[in-house]
């Protein structure tokens, strides 16, 4: 290396931990970017600081999975820097308050870094920076001033503060109002009805390019009028709402024409579904702890009227026309689940209807759903391939022991079992 080091644009590097940092390093001023790979040892003394004091034109930095606990303030010197990896630093505790000096700074990554408890305050400044994914980080809050970061295409989490001493200097719903350029994923932690204000003004429905939104929530009774300013743009694809605690769900949903996957995960509170099986592209649902006693044909949305339906005419609906995965768990108050109240033609010999439901379903999993006894035809009647029913007493005895074990004899594989 001593040889050529000076010449070299681009270095990786694996530094097992009874190895000391080559000093010679220090030489290549032209480096470019630098990836070290299991830093244990050799971070120790002076070598970071070295480091960033010598190689000034560097551009990309890689330290992830290192075992550094600190990033030295001379960070602030490597004014070029446009890439900072640091993720899986897990014993990494704070970032220094210099690196909000690097005005050429596009991405930052400090997932993993499970000590890191917050983002330095003047965040704000880094007003190129266009990624920003600290997931998995023990970041509490967001620093306020991150309403400056107009640049940002990626921001993978966004927490709320839940008041408290970090309360002065965190940032709140609003500050994601003119981020419009965020794409990919968000996921939105620690809502609560206090912050109805703020969330309205994030105005989320601007943000075009967002594809997968996780909103999370502390319970809370305001949380129906909280999930109402919530509303995502119509092309989001996947939809995740955990914790949720209000009754009914926002009637923004159905609005949701591109969504492809939704997740339900602990709203206990929640009685009523909105009429799923109107969603166009729906591929994926899950309901995960869910406080719903009956998915009837208002979960379907086939809800026809004969008023509707000339003489003579065939009304034709489908419910779920793209679904193919569901999966129940941990129901505890679900009883019944449904076929259809009432028939389009049923008091009119002249009039016919057609109900076409999950055409496509092709796996079914229901999990811990105590009270559920029996599973509609129509399920029965899809394409499944799979069927599993886990700890689901009455539906073990249905399908198992009693005279409905033929209904399930043409799905290919079957897996029902009840500990």
């Amino acid at each position: 290396m001593e040889t050529s080091i000076e010449r070299v644009r681009h270095l990786s590097m694996m530094l097992p931990g009874e190895s000391s940092f080559p000093s010679s390093i220090h030489k290549a001023k032209g480096l470019r970017s630098l990836l070290i790979n299991n830093s244990g040892d050799p971070w120790r003394g002076a070598a970071l600081p070295d480091v960033m004091k010598q190689l000034t034109c560097i551009r990309s930095l890689n330290l992830s999975r290192s075992s550094i606990e600190e990033i030295p303030k001379e960070v602030g010197k490597l004014i070029h820097l446009r890439h900072l990896n640091l993720e899986g630093c897990r014993e990494l505790v704070s970032l220094p308050e210099t690196i909000c000096d690097l005005c050429n700074l596009q991405s930052l990554d400090v997932c993993g870094c499970e000590s890191l408890n917050e983002l330095p305050g003047a965040i704000g400044k880094l007003v190129n920076l266009r990624h920003l994914c600290i997931d998995g980080s023990g970041v509490a809050f967001m620093p306020k001033g991150i309403e400056r970061l107009t640049s940002l295409r990626t921001l993978d989490c966004f927490i709320v503060c839940g008041g408290g001493e970090n309360e002065s200097k965190a940032a709140n719903l609003r500050e994601l109002k003119n981020l419009d350029h965020i794409k990919g994923s968000l996921e939105i932690r620690n809502l609560r009805g206090g912050g109805i204000e703020d969330a309205a003004e994030a105005q989320l429905k601007n943000k075009k390019r967002l594809r997968c939104l996780e909103l999370n929530f502390c319970v809370n009774h305001e949380d129906g009028i909280l999930i109402e300013v919530l509303q995502p743009p119509s092309v989001l694809e996947r939809l995740s709402i955990c914790g949720y605690g209000g009754i009914v769900l926002s009637n923004w949903m159905m609005a949701l024409t591109g969504l492809q996957e939704l997740k339900l995960d602990n709203c206990g509170k929640l009685e009523v579904l909105p009429p799923f099986g109107r969603l166009p592209n729906l591929e994926i649902l899950r309901l995960e702890g869910v406080g719903v006693r009956s998915l009837d044909a208002g979960f379907l949305g086939i809800e026809v009227e004969n008023a509707n339906i000339n003489e003579g005419e065939i009304a034709s609906v489908t419910a779920f026309p793209k679904l193919k995965t569901l999966h129940l768990w941990l129901l505890s108050e679900l009883e019944e689940w449904d076929g259809i109240e009432r028939r389009v033609g049923e008091d009119d010999a002249n009039t016919t209807s057609i109900f076409i439901i999950m055409p496509q379903l092709q796996n079914l999993k229901i999990e811990n759903c105590p009270l559920l006894r029996a599973l509609p035809n129509y399920v029965l009647a899809t394409p499944l391939q799979a069927l599993v029913v886990l700890d689901c007493p009455h539906l073990w005895k249905r399908y198992m022991i009693s005279e409905d074990r033929h209904k399930i004899s043409h799905i290919q594989s079957v897996v029902i079992e009840c500990y």
